[in-house]
């Protein structure tokens, strides 16, 4: 698709800018092919319902079902790559003195982009938990029992992402609201603004008079809000938006 074309008034606003937040959403991610957790609940696993796959109580009742499918989604991850979209964002955190990028995706696509101030609210599918005392275990003998037993206390081992039903980390969610309370300019980008409390984010901004900027190929409850609202894809908005600071910054001699 023809590269979108960014206002002026935006990238004046960016140039000016010392706080950024951005939020991110599976949209992002679904450009590196990674599927959402509902397009995901597709072939062997169609018959299956989210609450028999992804809450405390289904991991309860089947616990073998539930470490089964999260391998089947860890290997649908590690053969995704970072795109265009990851690496613009970035490319646009080393220019700003303030920056916070909250994702609710738990690919780590952001970090494997370059990207360093990043808030995962939902947790990181690649890491392991122990389902009891919640402490991180990197390996496990691959002979043994499905799920893998905790070698501390013997417990079953469960992904490190954030259930159905679960609490939010504490301190993400406080970092990323306080982020969204205080930036200069909110991006909004690939997230239907519908799962909550990420979804209060780009609100919460708009209230305290931030520039907030939606980049989506769909509307959203976000949209009638939203200062600016850049139609497309992430992967094809965000280096364009890129491009055009860049090309602000050399006329006027910026580097």
């Amino acid at each position: 698709m023809p590269n979108p074309t960014i206002p002026d008034e935006l990238i004046c606003r960016l140039r000016h800018a010392e706080r950024v937040a951005v939020l991110t959403g599976a949209g992002i991610s679904a450009e590196s092919g990674v599927p959402t957790f509902r397009d995901a609940v597709t072939g062997l696993w169609a018959h299956y319902r989210p609450e028999d796959l992804a809450t405390p109580e289904a991991y309860a009742r089947d616990p073998q079902l539930v470490w089964n499918w999260y391998q089947w989604r860890r290997g649908l991850v590690a053969q995704a790559q970072p795109n265009a979209g990851h690496m613009a964002l970035a490319q646009l955190e080393a220019r700003f003195p303030a920056w916070t990028l909250i994702t609710q995706n738990v690919d780590n696509l952001h970090r494997r982009a370059g990207s360093r101030h990043v808030v995962a609210l939902h947790g990181d599918i690649a890491r392991t938990l122990c389902s009891v005392e919640g402490i991180e275990v990197a390996d496990w003998p691959a002979d043994g029992p499905v799920p893998p037993r905790c070698p501390h206390c013997g417990a079953g081992l469960r992904p490190g992402v954030v259930w159905f039903g679960e609490d939010l980390p504490h301190a993400a969610i406080d970092t990323a609201f306080r982020a969204a309370e205080t930036c200069d300019v909110f991006l909004c980008v690939g997230t239907s603004t519908l799962v909550y409390p990420a979804a209060e984010l780009p609100f919460v901004a708009h209230r305290h008079r931030a520039c907030v900027v939606e980049i989506n190929p769909d509307e959203t409850p976000l949209s009638p809000v939203a200062d600016y609202r850049l139609a497309g894809p992430a992967g094809v908005v965000l280096p364009a938006l890129v491009e055009a600071l860049a090309m602000a910054d050399a006329v006027t001699g910026q580097a």
